[in-house]
């Protein structure tokens, strides 16, 4: 438990700090979204970064025993998929932002909702830990 707590509040922090960006400077991400005069070395490199997120959170967590685990556990493909997406089929990944679907207002309280929700069950299970 002490892995998923550790590995939790790290994605926690990053999601509520990415999604108060998404909301405080929706313009700059919404061209970011978009991929417009996209670098390949800099999107290879992103993808790299996300697969070894993945990989490290995978490697070091693969549980489905509680909601928290559960959680982390996905996080950890979301980053590996879109890591390996970014690296082997970088055209077709970019192309999702082209998408008008894409709202960085929607995106920004989906981040933080999911931030707060694990910052929840951190503070939860220690509670019970400590009981």
């Amino acid at each position: 438990m002490q892995t998923t707590n550790r590995i939790a509040k790290i994605l926690s922090a990053y999601l509520m700090v990415t999604g108060t960006g998404f909301l405080l400077s929706s313009d700059y991400y919404s061209q970011m979204i978009s991929h417009a005069g996209s670098d390949p070395v800099l999107i290879n490199l992103s993808g790299m970064v996300h697969f070894f997120i993945g990989m490290t959170i995978l490697v070091n967590h693969f549980l489905w025993k509680n909601a928290l685990q559960i959680i982390v556990t996905i996080l950890g493909f979301m980053f590996l998929l879109k890591g390996a997406f970014l690296i082997a089929l970088p055209e077709l990944t970019l192309q999702s932002g082209n998408n008008p679907v894409q709202l960085p207002w929607a995106m920004s309280v989906g981040f933080i909702a999911i931030g707060i929700c694990m910052a929840f069950l951190i503070l939860k299970n220690r509670k019970l830990n400590s009981i």
